[in-house]
């Protein structure tokens, strides 16, 4: 009888060793290896064994596209970030942190979508426990079966009797398979399983969709070619604090990459938000100094927040910096330039910086609005509240155009504002039929003239 073989594997990068390694050759982390034992020979679940025939080298020209119609998951923004929907016999991972909504999510999806046959796979969750959370939330589909189950060849036996249209599988690091003797969550166990659920959906046609856990340096658990395998990539981001997530297309072989969605976390699941201007502004009615508008872009949906600054004199010896949502090194970046090229004398007075709605920005267009709120915060004056602002500032103090103007000149003046304030190199399309007025500047000093004169 032959035995099983013995390899060490790193859990962080998926490498093989004969031998226990201190540190990992390919990705460089400490202590990652582990014993596994792995049979001598695999074989495959019955649902797609014999269905894997040899197949033979055709001409490119001689294959026709098989176009079959994406299949809807009755939510709005996620078919949007799919490019329409999902494509028939795609593998689809979703992460993201613990309490973000991976679950909420996919039990959404499962319900909300009617006159299609859902198989819920969980294996961390009783039947239960997955029926009090259905019981709150939005939906009601009649075709919704829920397996609780972790072992690999019974979920695809259950599968292929019951004949879905729609697999999920909650969660990719339960799913053991009898052929493999490591544990649960092991890189071998990750990586198998992730195949032989890619093999059954594209034999199939039915399009399966993962949820994966996330480590704690923001990574999905797991080897790295996990990514690789699957079809489509989603992250899901938002902060525990606050009610606002989103949603990330990281990888997707049939649509952009660019899109995102935003949903709101309530009592009965999670809302799709069409108008995420409209949330992440300020609603009240008093004129408040430190709160500018910016006009920024992610992916290619444009949307304006609200950037709040507070600038105050150090209590004690070292001056305090502070940023939420965006990055503290550009923020300090940022207090340079005012100091050097404005100056403001910024260096022994605290600066605290938020980015309403509990978001984070990259977005360098921002750069305007953060100055502006600056400023406001500094001299105690308030701003306009119909102007907003879309410009990234150079080292030397100049204002440097932006991509996507013509996009945030339009959601501005959707939004109701009178004026944005853009760079004067900034090529601007001619736009007809908008109220919004265009004001350029390019210079801080020239910023600082125009909103405090």
């Amino acid at each position: 009888m032959p035995k099983n073989k013995t390899v060490w594997v790193c859990q962080n990068c998926g490498a093989e060793s004969a031998k226990w390694i201190g540190r990992c050759p390919s990705c460089g982390q400490w202590n990652t290896y582990q014993e596994e034992k792995i049979p001598p020979s695999s074989g495959t679940p019955s649902i797609i064994s014999g269905q894997d025939e040899k197949r033979k080298p055709q001409l490119l020209s001689s294959i026709t596209p098989d176009e079959k119609p994406r299949l809807s998951s009755g939510i709005n923004e996620l078919d949007r970030i799919l490019g329409g929907g999902m494509v028939p016999g795609s593998l689809i991972l979703l992460g993201g942190e613990p309490g973000v909504g991976k679950s909420t999510l996919a039990l959404q999806l499962a319900l909300a979508s009617p006159g299609k046959k859902v198989l819920y796979v969980s294996g961390e969750e009783s039947a239960e426990q997955i029926s009090l959370r259905a019981g709150r939330l939005r939906g009601d589909n009649p075709g919704c079966y829920i397996l609780c189950e972790t072992n690999l060849e019974n979920i695809t036996a259950h599968a292929g009797t019951l004949n879905p249209d729609v697999i999920i599988i909650d969660s990719i690091q339960t799913i053991t398979s009898s052929m493999l003797e490591s544990s649960a969550g092991s890189v071998s166990q990750v990586r198998e399983n992730a195949a032989m659920l890619l093999k059954y959906s594209k034999i199939t046609g039915v399009p399966v969709i993962l949820i994966g856990h996330i480590t704690k340096d923001g990574t999905l658990a797991g080897p790295k070619v996990l990514e690789h395998i699957v079809d489509v990539v989603l992250y899901f981001e938002g902060e525990s604090n606050y009610i606002y997530r989103v949603l990330r297309s990281v990888k997707n072989r049939f649509g952009s990459t660019s899109e995102i969605g935003i949903f709101e976390m309530t009592g009965s699941g999670l809302k799709e938000v069409a108008n995420p201007s409209a949330l992440f502004i300020n609603q009240h009615d008093e004129m408040l100094s430190g709160i500018a508008i910016a006009a920024t872009i992610d992916g290619i949906r444009p949307f304006l927040i609200e950037t709040q600054a507070l600038v105050s004199s150090a209590v004690y010896g070292t001056p305090q910096r502070s940023s939420t949502g965006f990055d503290i090194r550009r923020l300090n970046m940022l207090l340079a330039i005012l100091e050097k090229r404005a100056g403001f004398r910024l260096a022994m007075k605290d600066v605290f910086l938020n980015i309403a709605g509990g978001i984070k920005v990259s977005d360098p267009a921002i750069d305007l609005a953060i100055i502006s709120s600056v400023l406001s915060s500094n001299l105690d004056i308030p701003l306009g509240k119909k102007t907003c602002f879309a410009g990234e500032a150079g080292l030397s103090g100049e204002i440097r155009p932006v991509s996507g103007i013509e996009q945030r000149i339009r959601e501005a003046d959707k939004m109701g504002f009178e004026n944005i304030v853009v760079s004067r190199f900034q090529k601007v399309p001619d736009i007809k039929n908008l109220k919004i007025g265009i004001v350029t500047t390019g210079k801080v000093e020239q910023l600082v003239r125009y909103l405090f004169a």
